[in-house]
């Protein structure tokens, strides 16, 4: 399940994976938080916290999340992953090129760094 982050600064949304990550929580919550996020602020800074306890993607989801890779990224200007799973961390590190904004990775000891990284105007 995907869940949104509550008590971060105007302009940053966040979202914290638990548990197994389904396609649905993509469709559910994670993209309309973002479509409302960016037309309220236009530029948006994003949290993703993938902590102790994530489990993992299911296939539809994977797919999902691949797909947000297609998506118009031109309206974040940061992005702050959260994980100390390593194949989280490659990832990102993979594909940050594809991202217009800046991202950085951070492990879970690090969330207030990350925080205060994306609270930056």
């Amino acid at each position: 399940m995907i869940r949104m982050l509550e008590g971060l600064p105007d302009g940053v949304i966040g979202f914290e994976a638990i548990g197994e990550v389904h396609g649905k929580d993509y469709r559910d919550v994670l993209d309309p938080a973002l479509e409302q996020a960016i037309s309220q602020f236009g530029r948006v800074r994003l949290l993703y916290l993938l902590g102790d306890e994530f489990a993992g993607y299911t296939l539809p989801a994977m797919l999902d999340d691949a797909a947000v890779g297609t998506r118009d990224w031109s309206h974040m200007s940061r992005i702050a992953v959260v994980s100390d799973t390593e194949w989280v961390r490659a990832g990102v590190h993979a594909f940050a090129w594809m991202v217009p904004g800046r991202i950085h990775v951070y492990s879970v000891s690090q969330r207030s760094e990350a925080e205060a990284w994306l609270a930056e105007q």
